[in-house]
Order: C-alpha cells, then sequence, then structure tokens
C-alpha cells in the first residue's frame, strides 16, 4: 500500500502541526516520526497517551509510518477500563510525552518518551516490513455503553479510503488549515482532525482546549476549516451576540464540520443568521469511520448528515430486514453499511464481529434514520434508545429534541421511551430549563411539540434537570437518565 503521508516522503519547510506556540514543519514531522518509529517492535500492538498535546500525534504517526498497530488510550479513563483495554489489546509499549505520569496499569507497561525535537532521517524508507491495505493501523475502543469496550480493529485501507472520500465531498486540499479542539483518542480528533490534514499536506491547529476565543482566533489569522461537536457549536452559538469577533472569523470559515452527534436545527439556524454559513454534518461510527456527509458543493441542509460518500454503500431496513425502498422521509429504518471504510472486526471478540454483521455483508449500525427524495439521510436516534413506539407509531426521538429547541424556555433537551400500558411505549422528554426559576410546563411543551410535528410526537411525561449527563464528545449518555 502506498505511505498514508505522502507529504513525509519529500518534506519540506510547511507547518504540519501545530499545538499552542509549539508547531512542527513537514521536515520536522518527518525526523521526529521517523526517530520515534525506529524505536518500536516489528508487528505487533503499541499504546499511545492520547493527551491533546503535540507528542501524541507524532507517536502515532510514528507506529503508521513504522506498520504497527496503535491503540489510542484516554487519559480520562478510570484504572478498570484502562485494564480492560491493555489486557484486551496486549500493546507492547506506550508511548507518552516525557514527563506525563502515568497510572496503574498503564505505568507497568515498558515506556518510550516521545521526542518532537528530533533530527536527521528525514523521509526515506524506514526499518519496517512492507504493510498491506488489511494491515491494523488504529484498535480504537468503543464506549462501553452495553458492556466492557470492544476494540475496534481499523484498517490502513479504512483510514486512506474515508480521508481520501472527505477530501472529494468537502474538496479538502492542502492549502487548507484545520483548526479544532478534540480529544485525540477518537476517529473524530484523531484520525479526520490530525491523520486527515497530514493525508493532504495540509496544517492543523489544536486548541488544546476548546475556547470560542481560540476559535476566533485560529480562523482570522489564516485557518479555513472548523470540526467541532454540537456542545462546542452550541457555546458558540450562544456566544455569537455578545462577540462580534466570532462572527466575523466564522463568516470567512471555507467550512465548519459538525459530527459525533446530532446538532439541533435550532443552534444551526442561529449560526447562520450570525455568520452567513452553514454547518455542515457528517454521519461515522468507530467501526466504519465516515459514511456519509453534506457535500462542499451541495446543499447544507439543517438536520441532515447528506448522501453517502463515494465508494460507501447505505440502506435501509425495516426490523425484519426488509430494505425499505422509498426515499419518502418518513419511513424509519435502521442503517447498514457496507464499503472498504468499515473495520476488520472486534479484537478477540468473533462473536461480536459476527453479530455486527448481516449474512449478506452489511453492517449493523444501529442508528435509525429516514432518506429524502433526493437522498439525504436524516438520523433520528439510535435503535436500542431512540426509536419509540408509541400507539403503532414509530418515532424517532431526535426530531421531537429539535422541536422542543425551538422553545425559547428550554436551554438542552434529551428524549426517551418508557413503559406504557396502554401505548406500548410513551414519550418522556429530559430538559434543561433555560431559567430554572420558571421552567415551561409538561402541557406547553407538549402543545408546543404537537403543533410543529404532529400529536402523537408530543411528550408525555416531562422531567426538568440541571444539566444532561455527556461523555467526552458531548454525546448525552440517554442510559443515565433514569425516572424520579
Amino acid at each position: 500500500m502506498s505511505s498514508l503521508f505522502p507529504a513525509l516522503e519529500s518534506p519540506g519547510g510547511k507547518v504540519a502541526l501545530r499545538f499552542g506556540d509549539r508547531s512542527l514543519t513537514y521536515a520536522e514531522l518527518a525526523a521526529a516520526t521517523g526517530a520515534v518509529a525506529r524505536r518500536l517492535p516489528v508487528g505487533g500492538r503499541v499504546a499511545v497517551w492520547a493527551t491533546p498535546e503535540l507528542e501524541t500525534a507524532v507517536a502515532v504517526v510514528a507506529g503508521l509510518r513504522a506498520g504497527v498497530a496503535v491503540v489510542p488510550l484516554n487519559p480520562k479513563s478510570g484504572e478498570k477500563e484502562l485494564g480492560h483495554i491493555l489486557s484486551d489489546s496486549a500493546p507492547v509499549l506506550v508511548l507518552a510525552a516525557p514527563g506525563d505520569e502515568l497510572p496503574a496499569p498503564v505505568g507497568d507497561l515498558p515506556r518510550v518518551d516521545v521526542e518532537v525535537s528530533a533530527t536527521g532521517g528525514v523521509g526515506g524508507a524506514l526499518p519496517s516490513p512492507s504493510v498491506a491495505d488489511e494491515d491494523p493501523a488504529l484498535v480504537v475502543y468503543t464506549s462501553g455503553t452495553t458492556g466492557p469496550p470492544k476494540g475496534a480493529v481499523i484498517p490502513r485501507r479504512a483510514v486512506a479510503h474515508t480521508l481520501d472520500a472527505l477530501a472529494d465531498a468537502w474538496r479538502w486540499t492542502g492549502d487548507d488549515v484545520l483548526v479544532h479542539g478534540l480529544p485525540l483518542f477518537h476517529v473524530h480528533g484523531l484520525v479526520l482532525g490530525i491523520l486527515g490534514p497530514l493525508r493532504r499536506g495540509g496544517t492543523v491547529r489544536h486548541l488544546g482546549r476548546f475556547s470560542t476565543q481560540g476559535v476566533a482566533r485560529a480562523l482570522a489569522t489564516g485557518a479555513t476549516m472548523l470540526f467541532a461537536v454540537p456542545t462546542m457549536y452550541h457555546r458558540i452559538a450562544q456566544a455569537l451576540p455578545e462577540e462580534p469577533e466570532l462572527a466575523e472569523a466564522l463568516g470567512g470559515a471555507r467550512l465548519l464540520v459538525s459530527g459525533s452527534a446530532a446538532l439541533p436545527v435550532h443552534d444551526h439556524e442561529r449560526i447562520a443568521a450570525a455568520t452567513g454559513r452553514r454547518v455542515l454534518e457528517r454521519y461515522g461510527m468507530t467501526e466504519t469511520l465516515m459514511n456519509t456527509s453534506v457535500r462542499a458543493d451541495g446543499e447544507p441542509r439543517a438536520g441532515t448528515v447528506g448522501v453517502p460518500l463515494p465508494g460507501v454503500d447505505l440502506r435501509l431496513v425495516e426490523e425484519d430486514g426488509t430494505p425499505i425502498t422509498s426515499y419518502d422521509g418518513e419511513s424509519v429504518g435502521e442503517i447498514q453499511v457496507r464499503g472498504p471504510n468499515l473495520f476488520t472486526g472486534y479484537l478477540n471478540r468473533p462473536d461480536a464481529t459476527a453479530a455486527a454483521f448481516t449474512a449478506d455483508g452489511w453492517f449493523r449500525t444501529g442508528d435509525m434514520a429516514v432518506r429524502d427524495p433526493d437522498g439525504y439521510v436524516r438520523i433520528v436516534g439510535r435503535k436500542a434508545t431512540d426509536l419509540i413506539k408509541s400507539g403503532g407509531y414509530k418515532i424517532g426521538a431526535g426530531e421531537i429534541e429539535n422541536a422542543l429547541l425551538e422553545h425559547p424556555g428550554v436551554r438542552e433537551a434529551a428524549v426517551t421511551g418508557e413503559p406504557d400500558a396502554d401505548l406500548g411505549e410513551r414519550i418522556v422528554a429530559w430538559v434543561v430549563p433555560t431559567d430554572p426559576e420558571a421552567p415551561p410546563s409538561a402541557d406547553e411543551l407538549a402543545d408546543h411539540v404537537a403543533a410543529r410535528l404532529a400529536p402523537h410526537k408530543r411528550p408525555r411525561v416531562v422531567h426538568h434537570l440541571g444539566s444532561l449527563p455527556r461523555n467526552d464528545m458531548g454525546k448525552i449518555m440517554k442510559r443515565a437518565l433514569v425516572r424520579d
């Protein structure tokens, strides 16, 4: 297989990575990653202590250049989860920044400190065996919401295909400068946010810690693209009235991209009204990398994740597996995908791997969606937590959440279902009110939703909360929501 990073084969003086006031040119990155790669064993797996620092990017790229599989570790994980990941993936060593204190059991592994100031060894062949398309590039662990985290084995083929498909969809080139402040142990922040620009020969500016001021500064000084999750865009939308420099900077960006969860329509509209720019959404998973996106040359329609990326096949199916052939914007089905963007399986879990695929080779995403007549995909939620069967209807939680967020008294909202003797399931809204002293009533919110969607989609129960439980990527953890 050809190099994942052609720009490192004949590197120059262009800046490749910038983290705060620290940066590496492509020549410096080639030298630093080459020096680390030469210290890695042939084959096997290596762990990376994935802090949002320059050393993490160098470590991961070094592993990929050396042809070993990289296991990114979330520094916020607890000892039990880290122990499971390490026993499951069995890395031979851990790569970390000098001075980083590693907790047990990570600290028990042989350690290689990542020096980013290495010199010599620029470009050229590395002392590693030739690598093939199907060789593992990364082992990324899922969130473990239904049991211990599973390690998704992502081959080099999937990384290359996804990044090249996004380059086609987003007109992504080496002239682009990407800014983001996402974690580096996840597909969004690491594969798209770090490896993506490096494959194109472009530049990454990592904020270290997300802030609206940091976004404004980066976009006002040459950055062309912003990657963020909905929580970040929500903060941006809230800050826009008070930060005119932020609105101006966003208005000058070539591309604003959101992912990892659905971006509420209300935030879409607030950002577009203030900046004149539309946020594009894309859809992917750890196991599939990226499946769909709104294209840079397409209609940036709020509430959709666009169309399948080049090379990706996507279908919606009924509960019995029957494909849904009508693109009517109403028929809800589970998304199934196939293509070169998919993982090869769950590490050490042939049972889970087999269960994840249909007999004819499609991956079961567990996400529910509808398709508009022009093929645009609108995700309505997860099959396990967001598909509500009430009164004979199949209802997606996502559209109700968007409707609730249009109410001025609602700051955040989540929707779930709970058993109901008459309806099968009743719709439950979990709401963070704009004014905790004067929250909107259940009847008021029910009428608000019924007027926008349909009477059968109104919430029957409303709970008021101070905040919604979220994970590191800003996704609402609905399993943590319990009835009073």
